[in-house]
């Protein structure tokens, strides 16, 4: 059984490149984060595919110093904002697992997925 889906912020909100982590109960619904480019909206879980390790740098900052790429704090290991794909380091090629949005009226809303076992 699926949540309903959830409000998250307005789309002026965010700055025209940033990053924001959606908490929700993760018993059930891991942690995942958005990125704003532009106008385009792009969510994934928190969880880098090398080690299982949260993605922030520290709340709300899964970004790298330019905003260029998405950066684990972990090892450093840069991802594409667009497509999730490892660039550079331990993951080369793996990809970061994409979670679902939707953008109504300029409010983003997050479209949890129940947790699968693998």
């Amino acid at each position: 059984m699926t949540e309903a889906k959830v409000y998250i912020c307005n789309i002026e909100e965010l700055p025209e490149v940033a990053s924001k982590g959606i908490k929700l109960d993760e018993s059930f619904y891991p942690s995942h984060f958005l990125v704003k480019k532009k106008q385009a909206i792009f969510v994934y879980q928190n969880r880098c595919p090398h080690t299982g390790a949260p993605m922030e740098w520290k709340p709300d900052q899964y970004l790298d110093h330019e905003n260029a790429f998405i950066q684990c704090a972990l090892h450093g290991a840069l991802f594409k904002i667009e497509t999730g794909e490892c660039l550079r380091g331990p993951c080369l090629g793996k990809f970061l697992k994409s979670g679902e949005v939707s953008v109504e009226n300029g409010r983003i809303y997050f479209l949890p997925r129940e947790c699968s076992t693998d």
